[in-house]
């Protein structure tokens, strides 16, 4: 079917904003995994079994969800790159501190604060892409923040692991952090420009409106489930691969990373081919439900491959489970931003997010229970499975058609056309 909308290329000005914000997607990622990569040192070195391993890397979404329904409001009614800066101090300063502090308790507490600041994110990234970039764009720039996603594991497993084996964990940690707090240099310069005060302050949507519609709970329990499988490999990816795997940290370090670089690779690719759909006229909904279902199955097989891999096929399937996350990641995003519009995207993603990201509360502990009853990984790998095709099921049935929401509040201009990205400086 042919549109008659006037879709125009995607501008230089929307693709510096975007690269920041992927930059800062990196940041987030390298700094959130950088404990899972220590897990094997931190196990031996504080004598810890494995579910209260569990709890330490779960931990982090204790304060990451409690504090995501709360940043979604603040980014709809605050200047959202204020926001977003100070997140990243937060969070950076959380591991600059990590690495300080000695005993259980102390990296428990700061890897819940880690947690405080990094809900501010996604909120963030969002709101800024309902504003600033149109439909027929999303699915490249959303993929832009998947690939520093991605990369910021890869890199970090790379960068930490050969820096943990040489120094040990607590080095890397003061680099990291220290080392992320540059970003807010191009940032300060960049950033968004606060939106006119009615748009700012104003949602035309409560929380209760938004949980009123089936569409948000297709979209929220078809992240929870979507990301059981890539918060398992965040978690326990490297010290299943240390421990049932008998890799070295060089060879864990190498094949986690293997992951991420094809995720990250895969991802734009794969959403830039469905955004040129979209531009020529096929259906939004037919082309990010097709995404989705393609992706699902992918990364269903790479799951049950995995639960059955020898150390020398390991690496091939999670391969296929990066491939099919290329389908599936940018599109996580994209339903939130299609659904709510540019005034409800950061309510909306901050409880999208809440809802999703409860996974990781579930994920941590659950598999550090079922590894310490059973001494293996193959019970977690085929509950991941299961979970992935519940979250197929849920983004193409229960979230119904992707078109934008009416919202009780809403005002002519309130969920306008996204405006063009600043200029630096203006």
């Amino acid at each position: 079917m042919t549109t008659t909308t006037n879709r125009q290329p995607i501008g230089g000005r929307t693709l510096g904003l975007c690269f920041l914000l992927a930059l800062s997607a990196f940041i987030n990622y390298v700094d959130r995994g950088s404990l899972s990569v220590a897990a094997p040192l931190l196990k031996g070195e504080l004598h810890l079994t494995a579910a209260q391993l569990g709890n330490l890397l779960g931990a982090f979404f204790l304060t990451y969800t409690a504090m995501m329904v709360f940043t979604g409001w603040m980014v709809d009614r605050f200047h959202v790159g204020w926001l977003l800066a100070g997140g990243l101090v937060v969070w950076s300063l959380a591991t600059v501190a990590t690495g300080l502090v000695s005993g259980f308790i102390g990296l428990l507490c700061f890897r819940m604060l880690l947690g405080a600041g990094e809900a501010e994110a996604f909120p963030a990234y969002g709101k800024i892409l309902a504003q600033h970039v149109a439909e027929e764009h999303r699915g490249v720039a959303n993929a832009m923040i998947i690939t520093g996603m991605s990369l910021g594991p890869a890199v970090g497993t790379l960068i930490c692991g050969s820096l943990m084996a040489a120094y040990g964990w607590r080095p890397a940690f003061i680099v990291l952090g220290l080392g992320s707090l540059l970003w807010l240099v191009p940032w300060l310069r960049w950033m968004p420009q606060a939106a006119e005060t009615s748009e700012r302050t104003v949602c035309p949507a409560s929380f209760k409106d938004i949980l009123g519609r089936r569409a948000f709970w297709g979209t929220g329990i078809g992240q929870f489930c979507s990301q059981y499988p890539f918060y398992l490999l965040i978690l326990w990816l490297p010290f299943y691969l240390v421990s049932e795997r008998h890799f070295s940290m060089t060879q864990m370090a190498r094949e986690t990373a293997t992951f991420f670089f094809v995720y990250a690779a895969g991802a734009p690719l794969i959403a830039w081919i469905a955004d040129s759909f979209i531009r020529r006229g096929t259906s939004a909904n037919v082309i990010r439900k097709s995404s989705m279902v393609i992706g699902h199955l992918v990364v269903v097989g790479g799951v049950l491959g995995l639960a059955g891999a020898s150390a020398g096929t390991t690496i091939w399937w999670l391969i296929i489970m990066a491939a099919g996350y290329g389908f599936v990641g940018p599109n996580l995003l994209v339903f939130a931003q299609t659904l709510a519009g540019p005034a409800v995207a950061g309510r909306w993603t901050g409880l999208q997010n809440t809802l999703g990201n409860l996974v990781g509360l579930v994920v941590g502990p659950l598999t550090g229970l079922v590894v310490d009853r059973t001494g293996h990984f193959w019970w977690p790998f085929v509950l991941a499975a299961a979970f992935m095709v519940l979250g197929g099921l849920s983004w193409v049935l229960l979230t119904g058609p992707l078109t934008r929401m009416n919202w009780p509040g809403e005002t002519r201009d309130s969920n306008q056309s996204p405006s063009p990205a600043p200029t630096p400086g203006s």
